[in-house]
């Protein structure tokens, strides 16, 4: 694999982030949702760069089967807090498709949440099929598959403290 944002990399984007969320929202109270599984770490360290009125919450959404085929969306927000009249900033790991993305914001929506904002720390060029566009971005990076840092291939990886890129010959080894 090869290494695309390294940890140093990684703490400054996450900083230069929350420095543009914190302008965007002038201080006032935020509730961050974390999409799960792939953001807790993004989450974990966003939310420290935070010292302004701050919720903290996680939904689990999932439009894949396995690691590549798209299905339905299936929006799990039992632990969801109350977001009605809240000002609502979804975190995820990836921009790529951004159907996703765009069908959790559609839901929070739904729930009366007065504003609902974006950031994700990668975005995938070339991949995008919607018109939604991230408020917050930490990262552009190739079409190419990652992991790291939260993101996983086939539940691996997520521990890696940076961004790689695995390899095709990686991939197919896994899934022959």
């Amino acid at each position: 694999m090869k290494v695309l944002l390294t940890t140093e990399n990684l703490r400054e984007g996450v900083q230069r982030m929350a420095r543009e969320i914190r302008r965007a929202y002038d201080a006032r109270p935020i509730t961050m949702l974390g999409i799960m599984t792939g953001s807790v770490v993004l989450l974990a360290d966003l939310i420290r760069e935070f010292d302004m009125p701050l919720r903290v919450g996680v939904l689990q959404a999932s439009s894949y089967r396995g690691t590549t085929t798209r299905g339905e969306l299936i929006i799990n927000a039992a632990s969801l807090p109350d977001v009605s009249g809240r000002d609502v900033l979804l975190v995820d790991d990836i921009f790529d498709t951004g159907r996703t993305l765009e069908g959790i914001r559609e839901h929070v929506s739904g729930l009366g949440a007065r504003s609902v904002r974006t950031a994700v720390l990668l975005r995938k060029r070339g991949r995008q099929e919607v018109s939604l566009e991230p408020d917050f971005v930490g990262f552009e990076i190739p079409d190419e598959f990652v992991v790291g840092y939260g993101l996983d291939y086939c539940d691996e990886y997520r521990n890696l403290a940076y961004v790689a890129a695995l390899e095709p010959a990686e991939i197919a080894r896994r899934t022959s």
